[in-house]
């Protein structure tokens, strides 16, 4: 059985889940009732009542311990009626002595003082150059605008020196700012001038009291020894609340904010945060599904009361977003292992998401592309490096599943081949290897430089008619690139027109370097077409047309040339016959079939490599459907591998 470690649990991958691990608390397009929120009067007459259960808790804590009684002991007996037992320690007396006046002193006199100390030390100098620095410092302490800068900055270490309120210090900082104020009034310098409009900017006297305004809003108190603040939200009936929840032993915990919502606009919630009441009805010992129904039914202002999450919050960073393009196809109610079914988003091959959140690198939040205005939350995709994992692990076991079934088989093998074998398994475990996204960016081709065209099929399907008719309707538009061979010339060839000509060891050469996008031999001799060719057409202005292989296709993407991949797919097997008999073609049954199982083969290999399909039912409207694909590069920008464009 296997099992899978997320968010804190442990979900068995054998059937489905019991229950949801995290739940949705609301779902975008469900109806419900509007409930208002009560009077912020009796929320604090709660908390009030939890502050008088902590005090009478404390208290009693208090008596058991530290209710010591003297007479217990004969030590402490002592100790109680001579309490200034032992030494004093007047070396230390003095220091706590001297940081009390430090704190309290003003700042002209420690200037003072640390003069006075500077003349004493300069009698004691015989160094001619110590004596010319000690007068140099005396000096800058008698400047005016030195004890300026002195007393501001003793009055705002004295403030950072103090420890954090819970609440905001309006009054204090009110009075730090007239304080500086009025030592700059005698300053003409413009460092002076600059920091005194920095002061009397309402921008810098407002944050106070928004803070103390925020402070009064959220109401935040003490329950039972945690901190606990009110926080309202306002949620709209075309807006769903985004946030999922799980039960941690009889509490309701805030698991994920989904983007979108109106608690991630708000960033009122977080993840972690403990829900003691919603519009005063206590969460404490609720199911995950109870506190979705009840929520369904609640619209307008939400009163949470909330114990914040003790995890240490990240510094909030810059969210960009992530454009991919899927390799699988994922339907979330088929997958036993997403935290929230309801906010799971299915998808396809080929589908181009735009991930943006992957704060939770299981699984990302991501929109579908073209859903974004119809889909107000983002949904949950598995992670990439999780997938990846998910289908090692698949593969491994269809691997095993295999090996077991030919046991017999493989027990015949020698010991070299076994070893091999083993080999093989290990290295298809490799995890860059499992294609489940590639990151993509839009590109809009130039005028001058047009993307080739891959046309690409099982034989039969028509790609290469297709390529034909668009480069005897368009010549001057539409090329296609020459390729290289090792054969001899004809009389009617030239180099360069037909083929480039050139020698068997110039071939191998250049094959070896990668230079070849597909190359085969043929009667001994070498056929191949370069990326150079194809480069040539591009740098003409015009449309390369190319007919490959699947197998050139990785070749050419890890070339420079940004190609448009069309896969041209054959219709049913009846309506291939059909189309082929009007050829003069009379193919059998099995070879039509095999036509059909080849395509399907292609497409499911190497489907993540087309940018787009055209199945070929009408010869006509397959010309016209690519004719439009075509044009479209020019008008419209087009997601490309984002390595395409580094």
């Amino acid at each position: 059985m296997i099992t899978s470690h997320m968010n804190g649990y442990v979900q068995e991958a054998s059937g489905q889940a019991k229950s949801h691990r995290e739940r949705a608390v609301d779902c975008p397009g469900e109806e419900g009732s509007l409930v208002k929120s009560p009077h912020s009067g009796a929320h604090m007459e709660r908390i009030q009542h939890y502050q008088e259960e902590l005090r009478k808790r404390r208290e009693e804590d208090s008596r058991g311990k530290h209710d010591i009684d003297p007479n217990a002991s004969l030590r402490l007996k002592k100790l109680s009626q001579n309490p200034k037992v032992g030494i004093d320690n007047p070396t230390f007396e003095g220091k706590e002595k001297a940081t009390k006046d430090t704190c309290s002193q003003d700042p002209v006199a420690e200037l003072e003082e640390l003069l006075q100390a500077l003349k004493s030390m300069q009698h004691c100098l015989t160094d001619a150059q110590s004596q010319q620095d000690v007068e140099l410092i005396m000096q800058l302490l008698v400047k005016e605008d030195f004890r300026n800068a002195y007393t501001i900055y003793s009055s705002v270490s004295q403030q950072m020196s103090r420890v954090g309120p819970t609440s905001p210090l309006t009054a204090q900082a009110q009075d730090l700012c007239q304080e500086v104020q009025k030592i700059l009034q005698s300053s003409q310098q413009k460092e002076g001038l600059e920091l005194r409009a920095l002061l009397t900017n309402p921008h810098l006297q407002a944050h106070d009291s928004v803070a103390g305004q925020e402070m009064e809003e959220e109401n935040v108190t003490q329950y039972l020894g945690e901190t606990v603040k009110l926080v309202r939200l306002e949620k709209a009936r075309d807006t769903p609340l985004g946030a999922t929840v799980r039960n941690d032993m009889d509490s309701v915990v805030v698991s994920r904010v989904v983007k979108g919502g109106a608690a991630e606009r708000s960033g009122l919630l977080s993840e972690g945060d403990e829900i003691l009441e919603i519009n005063g009805i206590s969460l404490r010992g609720k199911h995950v599904n109870e506190v979705h129904d009840l929520l369904q039914q609640m619209h307008g202002t939400l009163t949470f009361l909330l114990i914040p999450s003790s995890q240490i919050k990240p510094a909030p960073h810059r969210q960009t977003v992530m454009h991919v393009r899927a390799y699988f196809d994922y339907d979330p109610s088929d997958d036993p292992f997403v935290p929230c079914r309801e906010l799971g988003l299915s998808f396809q091959k080929g589908d181009i998401l735009h991930v943006i959140s992957q704060d939770d690198p299981n699984w990302w939040q991501a929109y579908r592309d073209g859903d974004e205005d119809n889909q107000p939350l983002a949904g949950l995709i598995p992670g990439k490096s999780f997938q990846q994992q998910r289908e090692s692990l698949k593969k491994t076991i269809t691997d095993r599943s295999r090996e077991q079934q030919g046991k017999l088989w493989y027990a015949k093998k020698s010991k070299k081949q076994r070893k091999k074998s083993t080999s093989n398994l290990s290295k298809n475990t490799d995890y860059d290897d499992i294609l489940t996204y590639e990151e993509m960016s839009l590109y809009h081709q130039p005028a001058n430089r047009k993307r080739p065209i891959a046309l690409i099929g099982p034989t039969n399907s028509g790609h290469d008619e297709l390529r034909r008719r668009l480069l005897s309707i368009e010549p001057e538009k539409f090329a296609v690139a020459v390729p290289h061979t090792t054969r001899n010339p004809r009389i009617h060839e030239r180099n360069g027109r037909e083929y480039h000509f050139v020698s068997r060891p110039s071939f191998e050469t250049d094959l070896a370097a990668g230079k070849f996008i597909e190359s085969g031999e043929y009667e001994k001799n070498l056929y191949g077409t370069s990326t150079d060719s194809v480069r040539h057409v591009i740098n003409s202005g015009r449309i390369c047309l190319l007919c490959l292989h699947t197998r050139s296709l990785r070749v050419l993407r890890s070339s420079n040339l940004k190609p448009y991949v069309i896969f041209i797919a054959p219709p049913s097997q009846e309506r291939l016959r059909t189309l082929l008999a009007t050829e003069g073609k009379t193919p059998k049954p099995e070879e039509l079939k095999e036509v059909i199982e080849k395509a399907r083969e292609m497409e499911h290999n190497f489907g993540h490599f087309f940018d787009s399909t055209i199945v070929n039912m009408d010869p006509d409207q397959a010309f016209h459907e690519l004719r439009r694909l075509i044009d479209k590069l020019d008008t419209e920008p087009q997601w490309v591998p984002t390595s395409w464009l580094c």
